[in-house]
């Protein structure tokens, strides 16, 4: 599981994606895992990947912003490939400080993080600063449950219409850093293989309650992220999710290509 390469490409003005690509996890296509720089008066980086990448991931970010000066780490929820490296960047960066839903931080980061996070409510916005014309600002929204744990959420950042969505399209292989072709079809398959939302109806739902954002920028977690209609996209994957996953009671029964996994006996 070495990484291959660890590239820096702008996304959206402002907004890096430091991509690693896997090329032995969902072998033989290869997964990708992405993080979101945004380079600010307080830069904020979304998603810290695992542990293991802090050194190509740090080094990546020190590309854009010295590595001392984050201000803010962010993620969708408390997984390894999210927030796996938190506390090595919060031993790096000594003004940083985790920012997360009020949830997250009841339930596992104020006593995973070695510095206390900050909690956010629903609907609550970051000021990242800078100047008026080109301040920063991200809203929190919490989306429990989608794709997967209860403590999980977006971020929006309002100045280039970015929605740093997480797990949301994920998709496999290693595409480009951002593109205009549709997502929905390579993250429907995705869906079907790994089985990775919690509930269809809350899924489809938030979907189209994020839809309503607008974004002109999806970044994805895991494959490319997306420059086009936004809200095309996010109602786009919902219609999906229900057309090829529905009735609930039998998207729940689906199982992931993951289940199959034992482990070692003795």
């Amino acid at each position: 599981m070495d990484p291959t390469d660890t590239r820096v490409d702008e996304i959206a003005d402002g907004i890096y994606r430091i991509s690693t690509f896997l090329p032995d996890v969902a072998a033989p296509a290869g997964f990708t895992f992405n993080q979101f720089l945004i380079d600010a008066e307080e830069p904020l980086l979304f998603h810290t990947g695992m542990r293991h990448l802090f050194p190509r991931v740090s080094e990546a970010v020190g590309r854009v912003v010295p590595l001392d000066q984050l201000r803010w780490l962010a993620f969708g929820h408390v997984e390894a490939d999210e927030c796996g490296a938190m506390n090595a960047f919060l031993a790096a960066a000594p003004h940083a400080q985790v920012a997360h839903g009020l949830q997250g931080c009841l339930v596992s980061l104020n006593d995973l993080a070695d510095r206390p996070p900050r909690p956010l409510s629903h609907g609550e916005t970051l000021d990242l600063g800078g100047k008026e014309l080109l301040r920063r600002r991200v809203m929190h929204l919490n989306t429990p449950h989608v794709p997967h744990n209860w403590e999980a959420r977006v971020l929006f950042e309002e100045t280039t219409g970015t929605l740093l969505c997480g797990d949301l399209f994920t998709h496999l292989g290693k595409g480009p850093p951002v593109t205009d072709r549709d997502l929905v079809g390579p993250a429907l398959d995705a869906e079907e293989l790994f089985r990775q939302t919690s509930c269809l109806t809350a899924a489809v739902e938030t979907l189209r309650s994020l839809a309503r954002l607008a974004p002109r920028t999806l970044a994805v977690m895991h494959g490319s992220s997306y420059y086009g209609d936004g809200a095309a996209a996010l109602r786009a994957l919902a219609d999906g999710f229900e057309e090829r996953f529905g009735p609930e009671l039998a998207f729940a029964a689906r199982p992931s290509a993951l289940a199959g996994a034992t482990a070692p006996q003795g």
